[in-house]
Formats: structure tokens, C-alpha cells, sequence
């Protein structure tokens, strides 16, 4: 991929390649936009095909949480660590550490937390290394049940812009993945008395967890997910799943869920859930509660306010709809509409040098 053409056509600032010799780590670090604060996002572990395959991630993560931060009214940009190599034999304590010694490097312009494949333990020792790390376990801790909660509360906010009621126990669910948010988001479901809960997983742990813990939610191939008959779909696990293959697929009326980037193109495939007349929430608002936990982590950490701010994502989401309605856009437009004017009004206020 042309890199610097990327970075220009999409805003970014800085991309970071790091390696260390002593223990392999391999990654990539994606600054996207500092305009309302440092930037924040996860460091995610994957088995990347290709350098490109990695780069392409990291910087639509990165651009990701630029909006998503911006959205949820947080004072922080947006940016992401993707690490190439395999989580299952690569992970140690000098591994993270490693990584936390790049992560100082930047000097606060980027703080990192757990994501896909790496957890409140591994940043643990990312922190022996660097100031600038959250969810520590001791303060905000794993942001997956804040994640889920904020899902929850937009799922809720769908139902009503769509069918005139938020009330769970009247609709029927599918979820897509149950590791981390989607198990979480499957419970808050549960606890409101949904109708009905699918839920598909490549994982066999949490496959068999599910069965153990929830026996009445139903497992299917997740090939087959798609293709249920259910008022909402959640996507919980990987991006890009809503796609040319799948939108025609859908027979729910609502998607939203926990995952990240789920349109492989965002004009294309935002345009055509609303032809299809499914009320898509865009993701990077609907699944900030994550983000909104680990920022109070910066601020002093209160549980209650916390969960407050997350409870918040219910009125973004009407909002974002109602942009939708009133300038004739998908939703995901509406929605980076929604963050864009927050990031500009505060950038011009930021002309003055105050030191």
C-alpha cells in the first residue's frame, strides 16, 4: 500500500514501526489526530498475513478511535498498536516490556491499553516500562463489561428510534462472538429477559462457556449467522463483516454491536444498509464505553461516573439517527458528521497559544 498517500487522503500524523531484537515483537503504532488530546488506543495482537495486511489495521483502528473519542465527548485523539506475531507462544514479560519502552518513546503523544489478544495482566508489565498505559488492573481495569454495558444501552436506543420501544424482552438477538464484549453484552441481554439469544463463536472455550453458563442461548455455525431470522444482529467479534456478501443476507432490522471497523467500506456498505431499510449503529459510538472507562482512569477513577458517561451512548445514538433523517445520510455519515463538528469547533478554540 502507499502509505504516505493513506496517511494524506485520511488525516493521519504519525505511523511508528518498532522491532525488538531481543524478544521478536514486531509492531506498528498509528498516531491519527491530536486535536482534542493525546492519542488513546488499545494494542491488539494478531497473526497478520502481511505487513500490509497489519499497516491497513492499525490505521483504520487509529482513525477509528479518533472518532470514536470525539463522539463521546472525551478529551482525547485517536490512535492504536497492532503487534504481528502469534499470542499463543510470543507473549512474556520482556515481550510487553518491550513494548512499553516504544510506547514511552512517544513521549505522551499516544497511550496505550489491552485489546484483541492482550489483556489487563499484559499491561501490567507494559507499565514497568511507561507512564502512559490504562486499564491497569487496581483502577479501571477490563474495559470489555464497559464496552458491552454502552452496547447495551445502544442496542436499546435502536429499538426505540426503530420499533417505539427499548424494551429487550420483546426482541430476538444474534451475536456474533462471545469472548470478551459479546459474553458480556450476551448477560446484559439475558438479565433484561430478551425473547431470544443466538450466538455464534470459533473459539471452542468460550463456545463450551456459553453452554455451561447459558445453556438457553443457542449456538450456530457462524457461517449461519447471517441468515437468522432475528430483530437484531451484533456484531461482536472482527471488523468488516458487513460487506457485499452479507448486507443482502441480513433479515434484521437493527445492527449493532461491540465490534470495530464493521463496514469494509464505509460509504458503500453504510449506504446500502439504509436502502435495505436496516437502522445500523455506527460503531465508534456505539461501542465506546471501553474508552470512556479507561479515560476516567486519567481523570480519577469513580465507578459511578463511569457508568454515567457510558449510559450516555443512548442519547448520542438518537442523535446520530436523527442527522441521518434530517440530511437524507446513512448513519455512519451522520455519525462521523456528529464527532467531525466536535473535533473542529474545538480546534478553533485551540488557535490562541496559552502556555
Amino acid at each position: 500500500m502507499n502509505k504516505f498517500d493513506y496517511m494524506a487522503k485520511h488525516g493521519f500524523e504519525q505511523l511508528v514501526y518498532f522491532y525488538d531484537k531481543t524478544t521478536g515483537l514486531k509492531g506498528i503504532t498509528c498516531i491519527h489526530d491530536t486535536t482534542l488530546g493525546p492519542a488513546l488506543g488499545g494494542t491488539r495482537l494478531w497473526n497478520y498475513k502481511s505487513e500490509d495486511e497489519a499497516t491497513l489495521d492499525v490505521m483504520r483502528l487509529a482513525r477509528g478511535m479518533t472518532l470514536k473519542s470525539a463522539a463521546a465527548g472525551l478529551n482525547l485523539g485517536g490512535g492504536k498498536t497492532v503487534l504481528i506475531g502469534d499470542a499463543e507462544t510470543c507473549k512474556s514479560e520482556a515481550y510487553f516490556r518491550a513494548l512499553g519502552r516504544f510506547v514511552q518513546s512517544l513521549n505522551g503523544r499516544y497511550i496505550t491499553a489491552e485489546d484483541v489478544n492482550t489483556t489487563t495482566r499484559d499491561m501490567e508489565y507494559v507499565s514497568m516500562e511507561t507512564d502512559y498505559v490504562v486499564g491497569l488492573e487496581g483502577k479501571s481495569g477490563n474495559p470489555s463489561p464497559f464496552t458491552a454495558l454502552g452496547a447495551f444501552y445502544g442496542i436499546k436506543a435502536s429499538l426505540y428510534y426503530r420499533f417505539g420501544t427499548d424494551d429487550v424482552g420483546k426482541f430476538s438477538f444474534a451475536v456474533q462472538g462471545a469472548g470478551q464484549t459479546g459474553y458480556y453484552l450476551i448477560k446484559y441481554l439475558l438479565e433484561n429477559k430478551a425473547k431470544k439469544i443466538y450466538f455464534s463463536e470459533i473459539n471452542p472455550k468460550y463456545i463450551e462457556r456459553m453452554h455451561e453458563e447459558h445453556p438457553e442461548v443457542e449456538f450456530v455455525d457462524p457461517e449461519e449467522i447471517y441468515d437468522l431470522d432475528v430483530d437484531v444482529f451484533c456484531p461482536c467479534a472482527l471488523g468488516a463483516i458487513l460487506n457485499d456478501d452479507t448486507i443482502p443476507r441480513f433479515k434484521a432490522k437493527v445492527i449493532a454491536g461491540t465490534a470495530n471497523n464493521q463496514l469494509l467500506d464505509e460509504g458503500r456498505h453504510g449506504e446500502a444498509l439504509k436502502e435495505r431499510g436496516i437502522l445500523y449503529a455506527p460503531d465508534f459510538v456505539i461501542n465506546a464505553g471501553g474508552v470512556i472507562n479507561v479515560y476516567h482512569e486519567l481523570q480519577g477513577y469513580n465507578r459511578d461516573n463511569v457508568i454515567r458517561d457510558v449510559k450516555k451512548i443512548y442519547d448520542r445514538l438518537l442523535e446520530v439517527f436523527r442527522i441521518s433523517d434530517k440530511d437524507h445520510i446513512d448513519s455512519q455519515q451522520a455519525a462521523k458528521v456528529f464527532a467531525l463538528k466536535r473535533i473542529e469547533t474545538i480546534g478553533k478554540i485551540h488557535f490562541n497559544y496559552i502556555p
